[in-house]
């Protein structure tokens, strides 16, 4: 079994003319999937009460910590040295969420030690894959 890590964290939802609301979503990171950070919401605010899961990559919240980054459906940007808000962006809407900077570099910190940056492999599923897609070629 490949090493996983899961870390439950405090954010806000931003909703603008109306309250941040608390939530507490769960990052979630797995040498099954050695580029991919996972953040799941809670159902009570998702659209359809069942959670939703938001998938990019853990070089995103790298560079997002420090400095603008992402030009897809998520995008981070950090807002002084404590906060730093992630936006997900889909086709019905946008939700902003506000999450403490520690928390986010404390995750990923974590994640360095399930596998280590630049030592990420795709493993023996996308070698097979690719000798079944290059048929032996």
């Amino acid at each position: 079994m490949r090493p996983a890590l899961q870390q439950s964290v405090r954010a806000r939802l931003v909703d603008p003319g109306h309250p941040a609301l608390p939530i507490r979503p769960t990052l979630r990171y797995s040498a099954a999937e050695p580029f991919a950070v996972h953040i799941d919401f809670p159902a009570h605010v998702s659209d359809d009460a069942q959670g939703v899961t938001w998938t990019f990559a853990r070089s995103l919240l790298e560079e997002g910590l420090d400095a603008a980054a992402g030009i897809g459906d998520v995008r981070m940007v950090p807002c002084g040295r404590s906060r730093t808000v992630i936006e997900f962006h889909a086709p019905h809407g946008m939700a902003v969420v506000r999450f403490g900077t520690a928390s986010l570099r404390r995750f990923l910190q974590r994640s360095y030690a399930v596998v280590e940056p630049g030592r990420e492999e795709l493993g023996p599923e996308l070698d097979l894959g690719l000798m079944c897609l290059l048929d032996g070629v």
